[in-house]
C-alpha cells in the first residue's frame, strides 16, 4: 500500500458528508442506487471513498470485477479492496461480490455482451438517465435548489475545464429569466476575486458543475466560496465527489465512462431541471420569456 493509502486509511469519515443528497425509495431499483444505499450508513475512508465512487460509476460491472480488476479501477491497492468489504459489513470481498450478483438483474450481463463498444456507451448513458430519473423521485432537493438559485442576485455560476460546457448552457438559459447571472468558467488568479465582487454585489448562492477529473482548483473555489458566506450547490458525478465536503447542497448526476472520454448526458439534464425548478421560484420568468420571444421576432433573429 502506498504511503498516500495509508495516511488515508488512516483519516475515517462518514461515507455521508454534511453536504445533502438527493435519494428516494425508487432509486433502489438502478445498480448505481442499490451501491449508494449500501455504502449509506458506513464510516469510509479517503481511500475507501475512492473504491466506492469508482463502484457507483461502473455499477453494472461491479458484480463481475475481481478485487484486483477493482483495484486497478479506483487505483488503489488490493489489500484497501479487502479493508473495504470489511468495512462495509463482509468477511471479505468475494462475500461482497456474491452479494451484488445476487441482487443484480438476471439479463444484465447476457444482454451487454450483444453490444459493441459505441451502443454499451449509450446504454450506459440511459442507465444513469434512468437513476437521475428515480432520484428525482423526491423533488425537494432540486425545488430547495430552484429556491436558493432565484433568490441570489447576483447568481455566480462555477464550471472548470470538463465541466465549463456544464457551466456555460446553464448560464447561457438562466439569463434569460435571471436578473444577473455571472459566469465562472476560467480559472486562475481572479475567481476569488470574481466570488468577492459577487458577494459584495448581494450573492447568496454558488452554483457549481463539477466534473471528472475534479481540479484542485474547483474544491479550493467552492472552500472559498463557503468561507465567503455564499450556499454551494453543486452538480456533481457523484455523491462521493471530492467536491461533496464542501458543497451545502450536492445533486448527483452520474457520467458515462466507456469512451476515451466521458459523457455527461445526465449532468447536462439536471442543470435543465434546476433551470426549471428556478423558474418556478421567480415570478417574472414567463413574462421575461414572451419579452425575448417578442425581441427576436422583431429582430428576425431565428430562421423559421
Amino acid at each position: 500500500m502506498s504511503a498516500e493509502e495509508t495516511a488515508e486509511e488512516t483519516a475515517e469519515e462518514p461515507a455521508q458528508e454534511s453536504a445533502e443528497r438527493t435519494t428516494a425509495p425508487a432509486a433502489a431499483d438502478s445498480p448505481a442506487a442499490r451501491l449508494q444505499a449500501l455504502f449509506e450508513g458506513h464510516r469510509l475512508t479517503p481511500t475507501q471513498r475512492r473504491i466506492a465512487h469508482s463502484m457507483v460509476r461502473r455499477a453494472a460491472d461491479v458484480p463481475f470485477l475481481s478485487s484486483v480488476e477493482l483495484a486497478e479501477l479506483a487505483g488503489v491497492s488490493q489489500p484497501s479492496v479487502t479493508r473495504f468489504a470489511v468495512a462495509l459489513g463482509f468477511d471479505g470481498y468475494p462475500a461482497l461480490r456474491k452479494h451484488l450478483r445476487e441482487v443484480a438483474p438476471a439479463e444484465q450481463s447476457a444482454a451487454s455482451a450483444s453490444y459493441n463498444e459505441y451502443q454499451q456507451a449509450v446504454e450506459a448513458e440511459i442507465e444513469n438517465l434512468r437513476h437521475l430519473a428515480e432520484l428525482l423521485a423526491d423533488p425537494r432537493p432540486v425545488q430547495k435548489a430552484g429556491r436558493l438559485l432565484a433568490a441570489s442576485r447576483p447568481l455566480p455560476v462555477l464550471g472548470l475545464r470538463a465541466a465549463a460546457s456544464q457551466a456555460y448552457g446553464f448560464a447561457y438559459f438562466a439569463a434569460k429569466v435571471h436578473p444577473d447571472v455571472r459566469l465562472l468558467h476560467e480559472g486562475g488568479t481572479m475567481i476569488h476575486d470574481r466570488i468577492d465582487a459577487a458577494v459584495r454585489a448581494g450573492a447568496s448562492t454558488l452554483l457549481c458543475f463539477a466534473l471528472p477529473r475534479h481540479p484542485r482548483e474547483v474544491v479550493d473555489t467552492l472552500a472559498y466560496a463557503k468561507e465567503a458566506g455564499l450556499t454551494v450547490v453543486t452538480v456533481a458525478d457523484s455523491a462521493f465527489a471530492p467536491v461533496a465536503k464542501v458543497s451545502d447542497l450536492l445533486l448527483p448526476a452520474a457520467v458515462g465512462t466507456g469512451l476515451a472520454f466521458d459523457t455527461a448526458c445526465a449532468p447536462m439534464l439536471l442543470g435543465r431541471v434546476l433551470l426549471e425548478a428556478m423558474c418556478d421560484d421567480l415570478p417574472d420568468a414567463q413574462a421575461r420569456l414572451e419579452e425575448f420571444d417578442a425581441r427576436a421576432a422583431a429582430r428576425g433573429l431565428f430562421v423559421e
